[in-house]
């Protein structure tokens, strides 16, 4: 396969991804953020959240080389923020991925808000329903294509409240919350129902949203 149509085969591969947009802010106060769709859970306690980021030079080691300026605002603060991708405003973070320059931020492009609250550098995204700041933890170089996992610690989450239910399950899907598959396309989910927790001598039942047996 030629290049382009290898990317996007082997992105799409994992099916359907979280669509986050990734706030920063360097020491001279000025702001970047930029979509990721590699943002996973690592452990609850602590609770640790893990982003792959690329590489600076391409798979094929040419002389081209992109900055990365969410990943230098880290290293440089080490704090930033997550921030779920909404259906309202989806284009916008997409348009985010664009190469602007270090000294131009995305928000004053995309039309997004930056939101800041005592305590945390990072800016958050004001239009995300579902957002939460980090602390850097640690770096982790993955050697086989020169990719970093970069980890960092929960340190407060913004969400509606009413989406968070008795037993701390969120609804994201009352959220409006999008996803994407492949490096362009968004979708929208449809709830189908929580299961029960699975054991070896019974079979698994459907519970409602609350966690409630039905």
């Amino acid at each position: 396969m030629d290049k382009r149509s290898r990317a996007m085969f082997i992105n799409s591969l994992s099916g359907f991804k979280s669509a986050n947009l990734i706030a920063t802010i360097n020491k001279q106060q000025q702001t970047n953020v930029a979509m990721f769709s590699s943002v996973v859970h690592l452990g609850a306690s602590p609770a640790l959240v893990g982003f792959i980021m690329r590489p600076e030079t391409s798979p094929n080691h040419d002389s081209k080389i992109t900055q990365r300026h969410t990943l230098n605002n880290i290293i440089e603060t080490e704090s930033y923020t997550i921030n779920q991708v909404s259906a309202h405003f989806w284009q916008q973070a997409h348009q985010t991925s664009a190469r602007y320059n270090e000294d131009d931020s995305e928000f004053n492009h995309v039309g997004l808000t930056p939101y800041y609250l005592d305590g945390t550098p990072a800016p958050f995204v004001q239009e995300s329903q579902l957002k939460y700041s980090l602390k850097l933890v640690d770096i982790m170089p993955i050697k086989h294509n020169n990719t970093q996992m970069v980890i960092g610690e929960i340190t407060r989450v913004l969400c509606l409240k009413n989406a968070i239910k008795s037993d701390g399950f969120i609804d994201i899907e009352s959220l409006n919350t999008v996803c994407v598959s492949g490096l362009d396309s968004y979708h929208e989910t449809t709830h189908l129902s929580r299961l029960s927790y699975a054991k070896t001598d019974r079979q698994v039942t459907p519970i409602g949203i609350n966690g409630k047996a039905k």
